[in-house]
């Protein structure tokens, strides 16, 4: 279900238009774009949600850096602490190795 919901929000964001309901950041745009910030550096490896990354849908990931490049968004995100945060979680990750990747494009 992951996959097909990004897969409609990949078609959804191909007409063009700058957020998820028009050209106005809304709420539902925050919400999402924190969970595709998190995706390929903590989902994708810990949650096994490997298909295919964010980096990879090409609106989405448009998306995703429009948001990230809007005046103090970029200061709200820092990958080390979510990857940190995330694979601290005991139960999912027993070892506690925190993986030095993917590179991400922010």
């Amino acid at each position: 279900n992951v996959f097909t919901m990004l897969d409609e929000l990949e078609n959804t964001l191909s007409d063009g238009r700058e957020y998820l309901l028009g050209n106005q950041l809304t709420e539902t745009d925050i919400r999402l774009f924190v969970t595709l910030v998190r995706f390929d550096v903590a989902y994708y490896g810990l949650f096994k949600c490997n298909k295919k990354p964010i980096r990879d849908y090409e609106n989405l990931q448009r998306y995703m850096m429009r948001i990230y490049q809007l005046e103090g968004m970029a200061e709200t995100v820092n990958i080390d602490h979510i990857k940190a945060g995330y694979y601290s979680i005991k139960a999912l990750n027993p070892s506690g190795i925190v993986p030095k990747g993917p590179e991400t494009d922010l």
